[in-house]
């Protein structure tokens, strides 16, 4: 383990607990080239000597390796899944090693776009190699076998992070006791990929994008990567939720940009969501990531989904959302079906709520109703 960001990664702000460990080079499986991967991650608990009480917890898109802690001056917010991950919580870092890394591609201290690379010395920008949900689940696994784990006993994540649990049970069918796989199936369908590339072409139609060689200029794709953030935003939540949050209220914020005959509740929350995005996050790894979470099949590289999914040897766990439109309940219960028909030990559970897609990060008791059982079992 090591402390240093080291050489080719990307240098996030520092932050307490954050540990950056360089796995060496790595090929992408659709090719290309990394010198030197480093992967940001964090810990909660401790390791046993068997090395198999480890917890591998995955991030959503724009998330990163905190998942658990209080608000503080580092994390405004805390940890994006505190309210699951802690002493005596759903995921207890009392019993487990819990782990949690920010992914291959991303901009929070792992190797992504915005990475120097070794043969230049300049950022790859859009020469980084296209990435998939199998590339990051294999420096993930170069990760933990550094670490010392010798099995995990769960991996769990939603949305593209339920794909990456999804992909370790297959990948990995003897390293993984139970995947859990929360708002997620075995491949996203063409209305989660129409609204991806929406989101991508308003970044690489902003000007100030230059390609991807922004870096270091004074101005960046600020205003494309927030329109993108604005279109992610819809397909995160339900329209009866929006119905319950917004209505057809007048804004009540202030106004972040010019007025054009007012503005709706709506918005204006959009409006923040874009900025507030743009201001944290990598545009280049809103393309890389969105393009990873879009190419994800399971069957990828085998005759067909069954066969990846008779791979499997840990129970698993699909959880659907009943107003998501992302990725539907019915398309998430499809998989857990389909793994089951190939001889997996599969099961679905479903969250009702009203929040959509992004009920996993903000419902938590019907996010534990739903996954603390198979936890316990």
């Amino acid at each position: 383990m090591t402390l240093d960001p080291g050489a080719g990664a990307n240098r996030a702000p520092a932050r307490p607990n954050k540990n950056f460990h360089h796995i060496g080079s790595f090929e992408p499986e659709l090719g290309g080239y990394l010198e030197e991967v480093t992967l940001a991650y964090e810990t909660w608990g401790e390791l046993d000597d068997a090395g198999e009480n480890a917890v591998l917890v995955a991030h959503a898109l724009t998330g990163d390796s905190h998942c658990s802690g209080g608000p503080s001056e580092a994390y405004k917010r805390g940890g994006w899944w505190d309210a699951m991950v802690g002493p005596g919580r759903s995921v207890n870092t009392d019993e487990y090693f819990v782990v949690c890394s920010n992914v291959l591609g991303g901009c929070s201290g792992s190797t992504g776009p915005a990475s120097v690379a070794h043969e230049t010395g300049y950022p790859y920008g859009m020469r980084f190699p296209v990435i998939t949900i199998r590339d990051i689940v294999r420096t993930q696994k170069r990760l933990l076998d550094d670490l010392g784990v010798r099995k995990i006993e769960v991996v769990l994540g939603g949305s593209i992070g339920g794909q990456q649990a999804l992909e370790w049970a297959v990948e990995y069918p003897d390293f993984v006791e139970k995947s859990v796989v929360i708002a997620a199936n075995g491949a996203l369908g063409p209305l989660g990929l129409g609204m991806s590339e929406i989101g991508r072409r308003a970044i690489m139609a902003d000007p100030f994008w230059r390609g991807g060689d922004y870096y270091g200029e004074e101005k960046g794709p600020e205003t494309g990567l927030a329109i993108a953030r604005m279109a992610g935003m819809l397909t995160y939540q339900s329209a009866p939720g929006q119905w319950e949050r917004f209505g057809r209220e007048p804004a009540s914020r202030p106004a972040l940009y010019e007025e054009f005959g007012g503005r709706f509740e709506i918005e204006s929350y959009l409006h923040y969501q874009g900025q507030d995005l743009a201001g944290r996050f990598d545009a280049n790894s809103y393309l890389y990531l969105t393009r990873a979470m879009d190419i994800y099949d399971v069957g990828f590289g085998y005759a067909s989904q069954e066969e990846a999914y008779e791979r499997v040897d840990a129970e698993m766990l699909f959880v659907g959302i009943s107003s998501d439109w992302l990725f539907p309940a019915t398309e998430v219960r499809a998989s857990a079906e389909k793994a089951k028909g190939a001889g997996a030990e599969a099961y679905y559970e479903e969250m009702e709520s009203l929040n959509g897609h992004d009920a996993f990060l903000k419902d938590w008791d019907e996010l534990r109703a739903a996954v603390e059982p198979f936890l316990d079992k």
